[in-house]
């Protein structure tokens, strides 16, 4: 199979293509804010059908309903292996609204992007591996192997009922690997994907002084709320940016020296990232003297992501606040357990005099990595190369988090992340975008991994066997 020939293909498809990714965006699905999940649950199903794939709504153990599809392998394909994909159909919320250069949920073509919220950040790659199966069905002689969808609506808060389903549900999504939900070129036109993914403690911590907010006057003799809440989070990192929490670090697996290597030989450009978010200050790396591609995958976080307190409209207002809220993520690597570090900072706050400071754990997820040398790794890797120009980038893991431990843990099967989405996406902040270049050469992508995708692993059993 050609590169020529699979995007000729693509090409023919790519205006249905788009236009059901524009109606797929239009759903404002943000979980966060429980905004219309019924109908895009609907939506989703709807796709499946047209499709060809058949379609089971899990809704039976709480939280929004996890959709399960499954497309079986065609007369001259082999039903004897399966690929699982897993996708989201629901989104962050779009605020601020003031930022947005259109409007989040009413998706726009300009200039060869398609900007909508959840375009990139999951819808795009849905669709686009729903167009993959259409193309394989009605001009490649149908599916060469079992094809099965997980797709979920709560990863954007913390995925914090899918474990449940994916425990009841093993058997229905077993498969012999995964395709993960996200990823996208860099800033040198290169696909980067990830076999892994870093987990997360999203924690929140609350300090209460009074039951009323005060008039400031009277700090001269009242604690301050806001005050204690910065001293504190104060003594959790210091101003060369390191984790002072006692026990923060146990339990952490070290890199194997191959992914060291190969995290060593990662794409990076401060100067491409400065520009791209348009930083004021220089990387913290740089003052710890520690490589930024290493510190990325390898090394946990603590991000103060929000606080609360007090006044914060236009113009003055002259109170004494009574409390004072942070929500803090700590990005976890493999080893670390979120609920040992939930307990680490309570015992930190106890230690250092702050025991009235509340802590509460919103998000709680392991950090997961694949075994680089799986034959499916390779054959992701394969592919891309059919399709993409650049040489694909692979890394151990990803910076951001998901649910990938939960699949590792109960399927037991290796899992890389691609997508259709580029370094200027802005998954998360106003005006998300992809590119319709990106969304088609994924498509292509998923076809040319898909044809392959049975002969890679059965090709690599009959190694093992020998």
């Amino acid at each position: 199979m050609n590169k020529e020939q699979v995007l000729g293909y693509v090409q023919e498809i790519l205006p249905e293509a788009v236009d059901r990714l524009k109606q797929y965006a239009s759903f404002p699905t943000v979980s966060a804010q429980h905004k219309a999940i019924p109908e895009t649950v609907e939506y989703v199903v709807q796709m499946i059908r047209e499709a060809g794939g058949e379609t089971k709504v899990l809704d039976d153990l709480g939280g929004n309903p996890v959709v399960y599809a499954f497309f079986a392998a065609g007369s001259e394909g082999d039903a004897s292996k399966t690929l699982l994909y897993y996708n989201h159909y629901d989104v962050q919320p779009p605020e601020p609204f003031n930022e947005w250069q259109t409007e989040p949920f009413t998706p726009t073509e300009i200039d060869g992007k398609l900007f909508a919220r959840g375009v990139a950040d999951n819808k795009g790659d849905l669709v686009a591996r729903l167009s993959a199966i259409k193309i394989l069905q009605q001009k490649l002689g149908g599916l060469p192997c079992n094809i099965k969808f997980l797709i979920e609506g709560e990863e954007e808060i913390g995925s914090p009922n899918l474990e449940p389903y994916l425990r009841k549900y093993k058997d229905l999504f077993a498969a012999d690997a995964c395709i993960w939900e996200f990823g996208g070129k860099d800033e040198a036109e290169r696909i980067s994907m990830v076999a892994g993914i870093k987990g997360m403690a999203y924690l929140e911590l609350t300090c209460v002084g009074a039951d009323i907010d005060m008039h400031s006057s009277v700090g001269a003799y009242v604690d301050n709320a806001a005050w204690r809440l910065v001293q504190a989070l104060a003594t959790m990192k210091n101003q060369q940016n390191e984790i002072l929490v006692e026990g923060f670090f146990d339990g952490i697996v070290e890199p194997t020296e191959e992914e060291k290597q190969v995290v060593a030989a990662l794409p990076f450009s401060e100067e491409a990232t400065a520009q791209l978010y348009g930083l004021k200050r220089p990387l913290i790396t740089a003052a710890k003297g520690v490589d930024p591609r290493e510190a990325m995958v390898f090394h946990p976080t603590m991000t103060i992501c929000g606080l609360d307190s007090g006044y914060t409209g236009e113009g003055a207002k002259t109170v004494l606040p009574k409390v004072a809220k942070a929500k803090v993520d700590c990005r976890l690597v493999p080893g670390q357990d979120p609920d040992h570090i939930l307990r680490c900072v309570e015992a930190h706050l106890q230690k250092h005099g702050f025991d009235d400071i509340s802590v509460t754990m919103i998000n709680g997820q392991k950090a997961y990595r694949s075994a680089f040398r799986h034959p499916f790794v390779a054959h992701v890797l394969d592919s891309a190369r059919v399709i993409y120009e650049n040489e694909p980038v692979l890394a151990p893991n990803a910076a951001g988090t998901g649910p990938m431990y939960i699949f590792g843990e109960q399927l037991q099967l290796p899992v890389v992340s691609t997508g259709v989405g580029w370094v200027g996406c802005k998954v998360h902040a106003p005006n998300e975008s992809i590119r319709l270049k990106d969304f088609e050469e994924g498509i292509a992508h998923m076809v040319v991994m898909l044809s392959g995708f049975a002969q890679a692993l059965s090709g690599a059993e009959k190694e093992v066997e020998a």
